[in-house]
């Protein structure tokens, strides 16, 4: 179950107790799903009874006593606890819940958290004649239009050539005209630093090309003044760039060797002991129950599923705020939560592969899913092998 199809039945939960004159409220148009807070538990909680209380003229947390049970009959769901001044804490069925969320995000892609259609919204980023600026504007643009909006980009004047030849920034227009109206420049993070020509080893964001270059420059909020140096070509794990491609080509490879053991991807079980313990052999050598590495247990899996479940929310919030520094921190703490996975994934020596090597090769999948389409996000290539 997704937090979307969470949210669904949450909805009809609501619905129910309506039905049967437990609750005298306008059932709302949506209810919000996150993840526990503070003294909350499980997988979800929501605010709905705290949403409803004025209109239902009842206190929260009897509405959310109201709506417990009706929530503890939905599909996937295994507990319903209540805290606080009324939230509902949802502990989910973890088999279920990682195949649903695998199966939608292998169904959409690398469009997974996109929009479904048009949202009718009109945006104009206009960004003053500099580097940093114009990619930033173009990011944004990017994850805009993935989010429904319709999207136009200007920029002060005409973009230098390494801008759009070599670090692939696209802008509509340029120039500031005089009328209607001029545009305000609404793009605006601190610029790049510029390379003295007194010293040679110094590098700009075009030196570095199209993918280092967009990074070093997407990868700092827009209030830091981004560091331009060969590290971002580094590929040793002290780069984050390079953990991020890393991992994406890692999943492709796992998906062709599977293919020569003659087995696919298919959302299931993954048959994770909820235990960790590495022993000295480390995460590659230790192995467990179906063939899993010991020290990949079922917390980390939980960390990589909670990562994938929050693109959509990360995407919505690059949008909304302008940032995609947000979208680039994602994207480093999907890798790191998914290369610890990868050992796993494989069957190893005379073993065959079975149900639960599926669904882990499903899940790495939808791993790559989510970072190849973050990348296309930035403007950066998801490599294939690395």
């Amino acid at each position: 179950m997704t937090p979307v199809e969470l949210s669904r039945t949450v909805l009809c939960a609501v619905r129910r107790a309506v039905d049967d004159g437990e609750l005298s409220v306008v059932v709302p148009g949506r209810a919000l799903v996150t993840a526990p807070g503070p003294g909350g538990c499980g997988d979800y909680a929501t605010n709905i009874a705290l949403q409803l209380a004025r209109p239902a003229g009842q206190p929260p947390r009897r509405v959310a006593e109201v709506l417990r049970p009706y929530l503890l009959g939905a599909t996937g769901v295994r507990d319903v606890v209540v805290t606080g001044p009324g939230f509902l804490n949802i502990s989910l069925r973890r088999a279920e819940v990682s195949a649903a969320l695998v199966g939608e995000i292998l169904r959409a892609g690398t469009r997974y958290g996109h929009a479904d259609g048009p949202t009718g919204q009109l945006v104009q980023l206009h960004a003053p004649h500099e580097v940093r600026a114009v990619v930033v504007m173009d990011a944004v643009a990017r994850v805009l239009r993935s989010q429904g909006v319709l999207v136009r980009t200007s920029c002060a004047a005409r973009p230098e050539p390494g801008w759009t030849e070599v670090l692939g920034a696209r802008v509509d227009a340029y120039g500031t005209p005089d009328s209607p109206a001029p545009l305000d420049v609404n793009m605006r993070p601190v610029p790049a630093p510029v390379p003295a020509a007194s010293d040679p080893a110094a590098l700009d964001a075009v030196a570095l090309g199209r993918d280092a270059g967009r990074w070093a420059l997407l990868q700092p909020a827009a209030h830091d003044r981004p560091r331009i140096g060969d590290e971002h070509l580094s590929q040793r794990e002290a780069n984050p760039l390079f953990r991020v491609r890393y991992a994406h080509a890692r999943v492709r490879a796992l998906g062709r060797n599977a293919a020569d053991l003659g087995f696919g991807a298919r959302p299931g079980g993954l048959d994770i002991p909820e235990a960790e313990a590495e022993d000295s052999r480390g995460a590659e050598g230790a192995r467990g129950a179906a063939g899993s590495p010991q020290g990949v247990g079922a917390a980390r899996v939980r960390e990589l599923e909670a990562a994938l479940a929050d693109h959509p929310r990360v995407l919505a919030a690059v949008a909304a705020q302008r940032a995609p520094d947000r979208l680039a921190r994602h994207l480093v703490a999907v890798a790191d939560a998914a290369v610890p996975l990868f050992p796993a994934v494989l069957p190893r020596g005379e073993e065959k592969p079975l149900a639960a090597h599926r669904a882990r090769l499903a899940l790495a999948e939808a791993a790559g899913a989510v970072l190849a389409g973050g990348l296309s996000l930035l403007g950066i290539d998801a490599p294939d092998h690395l």
